[in-house]
């Protein structure tokens, strides 16, 4: 009995040195899957989480982009534009909290979510309270800067649709462009039919498209 008390309490420095070197590569490694401006999830680690998310149980998808970004950086420089991200994922990160969503930043000053949805009017009460959230001006370089946002969504059940993560949030940016034109915060699909024309599996006109027109910016 005492040897085997001996070998116990010599192998428990080293099996704690493990826990510990377990827990610190579990961290880095989310740590890399994290936005280092926002902490939001990056593009791979959203997709993966959301995926699963869109697979059990009814949902929206939503794409957010900042309105007049570009004009944030070119008048208040960089510093303020980064303020704007930081601030723009805390709050999408709080909302995300409260409404058991999952966010991510996909680059730039564009983010996406998926949320549960239970209905139409479920979806409405709680992109206005986002859209409340996100217009808070951020005090940033000695100014209250301006923020708005445009956001695109489509409602999703696994148990009737027939849709990957990809062509939701090709949806919910058709949806998201027709809010920047008209000025509407927010706009949701009214199925899961495809408004506008493709290029390269992107909506034309898109950024990164061979016709972009930049109004999505």
């Amino acid at each position: 009995m005492s040897q085997t008390l001996a070998a116990l309490a010599a192998a428990l420095p080293l099996a704690a040195g493990w826990s510990v070197h377990s827990l610190r590569l579990r961290r880095r490694i989310e740590t890399a899957r994290r936005d280092p401006l926002t902490r939001l999830w990056t593009r791979d680690a959203f997709t993966e989480r959301a995926q699963r998310r869109l697979t059990f149980r009814p949902g929206a998808v939503c794409l957010i982009d900042l309105n007049g970004f570009k004009q944030i950086n070119d008048t208040h420089g960089h510093a303020a534009g980064d303020a704007v991200i930081r601030a723009t994922g805390r709050r999408l990160h709080e909302w995300a909290v409260n409404n058991s969503a999952v966010v991510g930043r996909l680059g730039g000053d564009e983010f996406a979510v998926v949320a549960p949805v239970s209905s139409l009017d479920h979806l409405t009460r709680a992109l206005n309270a986002l859209t409340e959230e996100l217009e808070q001006p951020v005090h940033a370089v000695g100014h209250a800067l301006e923020v708005s946002a445009s956001i695109g969504a489509v409602g999703f059940n696994p148990h009737t649709d027939a849709a990957d993560l990809s062509e939701l949030l090709r949806l919910a940016d058709e949806q998201m462009y027709r809010a920047k034109r008209t000025g509407a915060p927010w706009l949701t699909a009214l199925s899961l039919e495809k408004e506008c024309a493709t290029v390269n599996g992107r909506r034309a006109g898109r950024r990164g498209t061979a016709n972009e027109t930049g109004a999505a910016a």
